[in-house]
């Protein structure tokens, strides 16, 4: 029977037939995190100081134990116990994809919540006293005035968060599923060159910087300043106030 790996002269081709698991792990954690980072993000946040400790618990244990071992502990762990085989999660936490979705989203959610949390706390204050000034309510005052500058402040740091999450996605090959890297590894065992690796290597190159930038190119569509910057042009407030 003809395999995956009976042809190494395309090696190109064999390794990118990871591609759609790096993009679908990476991609799919974290838009999921963003989300849910911005709740815990708020719960950090909070006045309620139960709240504030379970989620600092929350950020500090998945930023204090390595990745590797949240995967294993998901994916080896939880099919352990019986309340867990027999509850509804079961047919989704026996299949590896979406033990290392969770995994990655668990992890990932951890660390954005401390890049969003720093962005809300640079916002200046006397543009929140301002909003309430002018009658905003507290919903509108973070869609309209709050989170749009956080977000402008926590770009580049989450930047960074998606380049490590991209590459983070390597390490469900040791959980069986076929990406990038556990096709270069078995190939490199099977032709014992280091072709493959190398191939690897460039294809996560490549994505990195295509994130990259996209958040520069995001950065630069939120940020007025840059675009001053960029054209020599000065913006409509500023202009009156040289004019006086």
């Amino acid at each position: 029977m003809t395999t995956l790996f009976d042809h190494p002269d395309n090696t190109w081709e064999l390794i990118a037939n990871g591609l759609p698991w790096t993009l679908s792990l990476a991609g799919g954690s974290l838009a999921l995190g963003f989300f849910l980072a911005i709740g815990l993000a708020l719960v950090r946040l909070s006045p309620f100081r139960p709240l504030q400790w379970v989620a600092y618990a929350y950020v500090y244990l998945f930023r204090s134990t390595p990745l590797l071992v949240q995967i294993f502990l998901i994916y080896y762990g939880l099919g352990q116990f019986e309340a867990v085989q027999k509850s509804f999660m079961w047919p989704f936490l026996r299949e590896a994809h979406w033990c290392a979705v969770l995994a990655l989203t668990l992890n990932t959610t951890a660390y954005t919540s401390e890049i969003i949390r720093g962005g809300l706390l640079a916002v200046p204050w006397g543009q929140v006293e301002a909003a309430k000034a002018c009658g905003m309510g507290m919903g509108l005052r973070f869609r309209r005035v709050v989170f749009p500058q956080a977000i402008r402040q926590a770009l580049p740091a989450y930047g960074n968060e998606i380049v490590l999450m991209v590459k983070s996605t390597s390490l469900v090959s040791t959980i069986t599923i076929l990406d990038m890297t556990l096709i270069a590894r078995k190939e490199t065992s099977a032709t014992f060159s280091i072709e493959p690796l190398f191939i690897a290597a460039v294809f996560y190159l490549v994505i990195n910087f295509l994130a990259t930038r996209a958040v520069m190119w995001l950065e630069y569509r939120m940020s007025p300043d840059l675009r001053e910057a960029r054209t020599g042009k000065t913006l409509p407030d500023q202009d009156v106030v040289r004019a006086h």
